[in-house]
């Protein structure tokens, strides 16, 4: 199976209670299952978040049915997704050039060896 990497950058509101808190929601088998099954049924194979301060950075690998307006679409439309996403609202904030309500913003890449 060939994937396909999709890299995203969000940052968390600068509060060291509140960091805490988000990583507990992320630690292992911590997620909602409804939230991992989710991430499965749209072709993303793997998905890991990492944090530097404030900034954190996602990579997914996906499949060749993952499309990510589907996957915005299966998102909205998903009562859980939705719980899920107002939760870490609490904690996310956007990036200064982010569009409004804009939480994870496409990475661009500017090297590869």
């Amino acid at each position: 199976m060939k994937t396909k990497r999709y890299c995203y950058a969000c940052d968390l509101k600068d509060d060291s209670k509140l960091i805490a808190e988000y990583k507990a929601y992320h630690d292992e088998g911590k997620a909602w299952p409804e939230i991992t099954k989710s991430i499965k049924d749209a072709g993303i194979v793997d998905m890991q978040i990492y944090l530097t301060g404030n900034r954190m950075f996602m990579i997914m690998e996906v499949d060749d049915t993952f499309d990510p307006k589907k996957k915005a679409e299966m998102d909205a439309n998903n009562a859980k997704v939705q719980e899920w996403e107002n939760l870490m609202w609490n904690y996310q904030q956007e990036l200064p050039w982010a569009e409004n309500g804009e939480k994870w913003i496409p990475l661009e890449r500017i090297f590869k060896l």
